[in-house]
């Protein structure tokens, strides 16, 4: 269905407009799938850290990075709001309403990040202390989550303000931004870990001190998009909240069924902390070859937003198929790559033998449906663009807590077939996602959101 989508397209579009599609589509993914090396390069940094220190250090910083991400879910689901209705202002041409979105969303951004850190600081031992991880890695965990919570607020600013500028037609700038942040924050991890009596706190202070810098250099590129006189718009929040709160209940969804798994590994009889690691590092093997799909997702959704300001909605369509085509094609030839070189990537990230054998076995079966996810995550920007957020927060609630969920507990625990049972059912839940959110694409009911 989506090779006839994507050919019927090409018969119908000029050989002109093909060219435009795609060279529109270029402009604003290289920098971001360059940006999202540069991210790439701040989560693995922490976790190559905490390898150096020891297994039980690598397994904390992948659990409290798992409680981070829930935390940060407000400023993600919001940024899908604030891309999607930037986009649009910005190509539309309403100047005023766009300056005063952008204030609205940055006031927005401060408080929650301000609250939502000092939630993250209060109440991240409470939480530890419920989940059943391992005795020797939640007095590591519980310190580097809190660090992680104090920088919230900075983080939450970063996200959102580079959203605003790959919205606006300044991704470079958000490019240079990345690049700073990620250069301060490896350098700082490896001076405040073995140079400073930190220690493994070092970890999580690089990656706060590094994001605040970031955040700082955003302001000054987009302060120039701001009014002249505060203004706050309780409407046009009220739009970024309505298209945003789905994307955040997915990812609230997404992160709290990561957690779970952390937990059905940690319940395996044997070795669970070696596969807890193993996973923390696979996860980050496989984030490296996703980059460009991640990237793609972000751009569809301004590629596609940016059209349907100008009500070029067939356009979009187009768009969207293009940039998902490309993806799939680029996610499968760096899907072979990888497997095919499972050893060395996973020896780079440790030199434990039972690590290094768990992560080779969770690489060479979650790499099977990095494809599939390549396709839905990019056309899932395409549709999160257009402010179909509804439709992609049901589909993924679905194959996470219908399928991946009920199956890694039934046959990893229930079953006693471990973690390899674990990988598999993740790859059922990404096929379902797959066929799910393609035949929502192909049926076009977005247009009816515009």
């Amino acid at each position: 269905m989506f090779i006839s989508g994507f050919t019927n397209f090409y018969r119908t579009a000029s050989s002109d407009e093909f060219r435009k599609l795609i060279r529109s589509a270029w402009e604003v993914s290289w920098p971001m799938i360059i940006i999202m090396g540069f991210e790439f390069i701040i989560s693995v940094a922490d976790v190559y850290i905490a390898g150096k220190l020891g297994r039980e250090y690598q397994a904390a910083v992948g659990f409290s990075m798992q409680i981070y991400f829930i935390f940060i879910v407000v400023a993600n689901s919001l940024t899908v709001g604030t891309v999607s209705v930037v986009s649009r202002l910005f190509t539309s041409g309403d100047r005023e309403s766009l300056s005063i979105s952008i204030y609205t969303i940055f006031i927005s951004v401060l408080v929650s990040g301000l609250l939502f850190g000092i939630a993250g600081v209060l109440f991240t031992s409470p939480v530890v202390s419920l989940l059943n991880i391992p005795s020797s890695v939640s007095p590591i965990a519980v310190p580097l989550a809190r660090i992680y919570a104090a920088g919230l607020i900075f983080h939450y600013f970063l996200i959102n303000s580079n959203g605003i500028l790959r919205a606006a037609g300044m991704v470079k700038k958000s490019l240079m931004t990345m690049a700073t942040a990620a250069v301060l924050n490896v350098a700082l991890n490896f001076y405040f870990v073995f140079h400073t009596p930190l220690g493994f706190y070092g970890i999580a202070l690089s990656t706060a001190v590094s994001v605040a810098a970031a955040s700082i250099i955003n302001f000054m590129h987009v302060r120039k998009l701001l009014p002249h006189r505060p203004l706050f718009s309780r409407s046009l929040l009220q739009r970024v909240v309505s298209i945003g709160w789905p994307s955040g209940l997915q990812q609230i969804s997404w992160q709290a069924g990561g957690t779970v798994i952390f937990l059905v590994l940690s319940a395996l009889p044997e070795n669970n902390v070696e596969i807890i690691a193993a996973f923390t590092n696979g996860a980050r093997i496989e984030s490296a070859i996703f980059l460009p799909a991640f990237a793609l997702n972000m751009s569809n959704a301004v590629i596609v937003g940016n059209l349907l300001g100008e009500k070029r909605e067939s356009d979009a369509f187009r768009a969207g198929i293009i940039t998902a085509f490309a993806g799939l094609i680029l996610i499968s030839l760096l899907t072979v790559l990888v497997v095919v070189n499972a050893a060395f990537f996973a020896s780079l990230l440790s030199n434990n033998t039972v690590v290094i054998r768990e992560t080779i076995q969770y690489i060479r079966i979650s790499m099977i449906s990095e494809p599939f996810m390549a396709l839905a995550v990019i056309l899932g920007g395409a549709l999160n663009g257009a402010g179909d957020t509804r439709g992609m927060m049901l589909i993924v609630i679905f194959g996470l807590w219908f399928v991946r969920i009920p199956l890694s507990f039934l046959l990893g625990i229930t079953a006693g077939l471990g973690a390899t049972a674990v990988w598999w059912s993740m790859n059922a839940s990404i096929f379902i996602f797959s066929i799910l959110v393609l035949r929502r694409y192909l049926r076009r009911k977005w247009f009816e959101l515009n």
